[in-house]
């Protein structure tokens, strides 16, 4: 009973994962997707991921733009990461952090395909949480 359980835990777990390894095991996927109330999608990959080029440019006032280009290093389609914005002081310390949705950056997008894919988004910064110090940014990819 306990390895019937284990082997359902491990099918609902890497659902993504093992549809796409094994597509005759697909329907089986979908049918305990229904009964769980799951959705089968690309697998998250992130160590297939990599932010090929990034800038963080100021537009106006508190509008800043940043454009970004993914890098799908996998054969396969992966699932949209989400990036963490991290703005940053001149000693590089955090000012400002913000995790943007791949809603918010790539709407109607759920996956990655193979190769690069570029985007840029417009990013609003509170003056007053800021207050001009504003003078790097890092970026982090990643599967909340």
């Amino acid at each position: 009973v306990f390895v019937v359980l284990l082997a359902g835990q491990v099918a609902y777990r890497d659902r993504d994962r093992l549809a796409l390894s094994s597509p005759q095991l697909r329907p089986w996927l979908a049918r305990m997707c229904d009964v769980m109330r799951c959705r089968l999608g690309p697998p998250q990959q992130i160590d297939s991921i990599a932010i090929e080029t990034s800038s963080f440019n100021k537009l106006r006032g508190d509008t800043y733009r940043l454009n970004v280009t993914l890098r799908n290093q996998a054969a396969n389609e992966v699932a949209m990461p989400s990036l963490e914005l991290t703005l940053t002081d001149s000693q590089d310390q955090p000012v400002l952090r913000r995790v943007l949705l791949p809603t918010d950056f790539a709407p109607g997008r759920a996956a990655l395909a193979a190769g690069d894919w570029s985007t840029s988004v417009a990013v609003a910064v509170n003056a007053n949480a800021a207050a001009g110090r504003v003078a790097g940014y890092r970026l982090l990819a990643f599967y909340p």
